[in-house]
């Protein structure tokens, strides 16, 4: 695999990574949790993500990608896992893009997904659940797994209480954080 298919698949499994931990520990009502009129609930937020990669796949493999949504919210997760697992696969065998670029794949489904991933975290804080802050740098992510069971975080943030507002940025890290 080159190295910009090799970057790619890395960002899928920061997305995977990235997607846990927005659904790690979350309440059973998660699911159904609806901020505002006319927005999406977590559950329709994972159905559009697994729509999205979806989308992705067919620049290596024609034809249209229009998921069906799934009643169970965990199968809704495991499936978007499993159509990121095949994008993933179509990456590393270098199956040609059917005239997309890297970049443009990049720009437009895979960072809408990471955009997503966001939304999920915003509204496990508005739920009462808020996610815990941590270091991506030092996060043990793994290119070859972009499946559901991803690692626990290797770089916590001290001293997080989500009870209190979040500190200036770079105040309370650890001195290992910084660039010396």
């Amino acid at each position: 695999m080159d190295a910009e298919r090799a970057l790619l698949k890395h960002f899928l499994a920061a997305l995977a990574y990235r997607a846990q931990k927005a659904l790690r520990g979350a309440s059973d009502s998660f699911a159904d949790f609806r901020a505002g009129a006319n927005l999406r609930t977590p559950h329709e937020i994972i159905w559009h993500m697994t729509g999205v990669i979806g989308y992705a796949r067919t620049f290596f493999q024609p034809g249209v990608w229009q998921p069906e949504r799934l009643n169970n919210f965990g199968d809704e997760v495991r499936r978007f896992h499993l159509v990121l697992e095949d994008l993933g696969g179509l990456l590393e065998r270098e199956t040609p893009r059917n005239g997309i670029s890297l970049e443009h794949l990049l720009q437009g489904p895979l960072a809408d997904a990471m955009t997503h991933v966001g939304q999920l975290a915003m509204l496990r804080r508005l739920a009462g659940y808020p996610v815990p802050p941590e270091n991506f740098v030092f996060a043990a992510i793994d290119a070859g797994n972009l499946g559901p069971d991803q690692a626990a975080p290797a770089a916590p943030d001290p001293g997080w209480n989500p009870d209190l507002p979040p500190p200036a940025p770079g105040k309370g890290l650890p001195e290992k954080w910084y660039q010396k």
